[in-house]
């Protein structure tokens, strides 16, 4: 199954690629020297630390990074800054990422990395935040720079509800897709509450790119079968941009020629270029903001075993994070473990939206189901889940719009500017926000 790589390669061996990295890191470092951060700690007393001493620095966290906000991290003059974006995260705490035009060639080249090509015949429809995260600006600027024509779709905004995005994938005749894996479920949905066939009425898609949130390979199948395109994952970060893209075979391959990773053992503290553990990255073209050792807090593993397809990088497994994981009658749950189990039931079960909670009493699961198959359904899930986890769970079968409301998937919301003179029938009290 071997396929030309949407990417030029420069290496033809592990040893290659190592040699390669090697060769960027007096490069970071020399970045690394103008940050205050780093000048603080690494760089003030005795030599400064050389490419071989990267392995014993330590490492560089998220809280590293909030504490430093705003300028704590940036190692170019401002004037030289281009785009700055924040990322809340899990902690809701501020994390900062500035960026210059050079590192924005970077970021650019590795989103398109894409097996399905981001050509000027496309239009492209981005459903990720804008705001403060790079998420939506990134891929914006990867399909321009490919000469698509861009629907900057955003997520969080109320002039585009999820009805307005169907109607918008299908009259404008959107070919390519960027958002999280969640919204193309919900966008399957709301065009079915408006009588469309996500596999037949979109005829102009050709594939679904998505990122940001956890996906199996169970949902990625799923999702496949209902739109009837390949879904396309990649995994990244807005202080890094992408860091890992699907392969044809549907391996998830590090973009090791651009960043350098580690997996680190959280127990032992000990790193090594493959295994199983947390993902600790040194990108090696990040001039504005550089990182040593970036911890990124990711569960993952990683492996340098030859893939079908042919590209000469390592493979990831991404496995969430040891933070999310909660645990239900004393044993651990993930949101990995219980999607594996949901998008395992046959599809024609109709299941896409569910909920757990996990507590000191067990795992309570909520889904929506059909009635006709609520019974199979629930028999073939608390299987699934025993044999995965060691638990029985509590499952409540639910109707068809119990979680995702039916009015959510049809709204057409109207969202006009703010205005100071109204009707007597009008509220005025929401002249800012007036809706």
């Amino acid at each position: 199954m071997t396929v030309r790589a949407p990417f030029e390669i420069h290496w033809n061996s592990p040893e290659e690629l190592a040699a390669l990295q090697s060769k960027r890191l007096p490069q970071v470092l020399e970045w690394a020297s103008a940050s205050p951060f780093y000048q603080e700690r690494l760089f003030a007393s005795g030599a400064p630390p050389t490419s071989v001493d990267l392995p014993s620095l330590p490492l560089t966290t998220k809280q590293d990074l909030r504490d430093q906000r705003p300028f704590g991290m940036l190692a170019v003059p401002r004037r030289r800054v281009a785009t700055y974006h924040e990322s809340s995260g899990s902690a809701g705490q501020a994390t900062p990422s500035f960026y210059t035009e050079q590192d924005w060639e970077d970021l650019v080249e590795r989103y398109a990395r894409k097996w399905v090509a981001i050509t000027a015949e496309d239009t492209f429809l981005v459903r990720t935040p804008y705001a403060l995260m790079l998420t939506g600006h990134l891929a914006h600027a990867a399909a321009r720079s490919r000469g698509a024509t861009v629907v900057p779709g955003d997520n969080r905004s109320l002039a585009t509800p999820l009805s307005r995005i169907v109607e918008v994938i299908r009259d404008l005749r959107v070919s390519l897709t960027w958002s999280m894996s969640t919204e193309t479920l919900l966008w399957a949905a709301a065009a079915r509450a408006t009588g469309l066939d996500p596999t037949s009425d979109f005829p102009e898609l050709r594939a679904l790119f998505v990122g940001g949130d956890p996906l199996t390979p169970e949902r990625r199948q799923r999702i496949g079968e209902i739109w009837g395109v390949p879904v396309v994952e990649e995994f990244g970060s807005t202080e890094t941009g992408s860091l890992a893209g699907q392969c044809p075979a549907g391996s998830m391959h590090l973009w090791a020629d651009r960043v350098l990773f580690e997996v680190l053992d959280p127990v032992t503290g000990t790193s090594s270029p493959e295994g199983r553990g947390r993902l600790v990255v040194t990108p090696l073209y990040r001039e504005a903001m550089p990182l040593l050792r970036y911890d990124l807090e990711d569960d993952v593993e990683v492996s340098y075993t030859a893939c079908m397809c042919g590209w000469p990088l390592p493979t990831v497994r991404v496995l969430g994070r040891s933070a999310w994981e909660y645990r239900a009658d004393g044993r651990p749950v993930t949101q990995h473990d219980l999607e594996a189990a949901v998008f395992g039931l046959p599809a024609r079960y109709g299941v896409l939206f569910w909920r757990a909670r996990a507590g000191r009493n067990g795992l309570v699961m909520e889904f929506e189901v059909a009635p006709e198959y609520r019974a199979d359904a629930v028999a073939r899930l608390r299987t699934a889940v025993q044999e995965a986890l060691g638990i029985v769970p509590d499952l409540r079968p639910v109707a068809p719009g119990s979680l995702v409301p039916h009015g959510l998937l049809t709204a057409s919301q109207d969202v006009v500017k703010p205005r100071s003179l109204f009707a007597e029938h009008e509220d005025w009290d929401r002249a800012v926000l007036y809706h």
